[in-house]
């Protein structure tokens, strides 16, 4: 199993609409990905690691996947439509890492 984390860093000024992400993004996105994505989550960043300092990240989500293989065959196809998106609700570039998951 793998983890796609995309992640919106948290800076000043930057738009990040956390509603239309959560319900009309991230559902699009799964429905595209289809049995590619076996789910998804979606984090809203509250606060740094010390008191006082901003999350690190104003939101990201997590896309559970087989494979990398199998992200790719699923996100491929659509990848134009899902970034078109993106200026929908916010205007930071988004940070990518895909990661193994070992313990779930």
């Amino acid at each position: 199993m793998i983890k796609v984390s995309i992640m919106y860093p948290n800076t000043p000024g930057a738009r990040f609409d956390h509603e239309y992400y959560r319900d009309k993004h991230m559902p699009m996105v799964k429905d595209r990905l289809g049995k590619h994505c076996e789910y998804y989550t979606i984090d809203k960043g509250l606060a740094g690691g010390a008191p006082g300092l901003p999350a690190t990240y104003v939101g990201m989500c997590h896309i559970f996947s087989p494979s990398v293989e199998a992200f790719q065959t699923g996100f491929g196809p659509h990848a134009k439509e899902i970034m078109a998106d993106i200026p929908n609700y916010t205007d930071i570039s988004p940070v990518l890492q895909i990661s193994e998951v070992v313990v779930g």
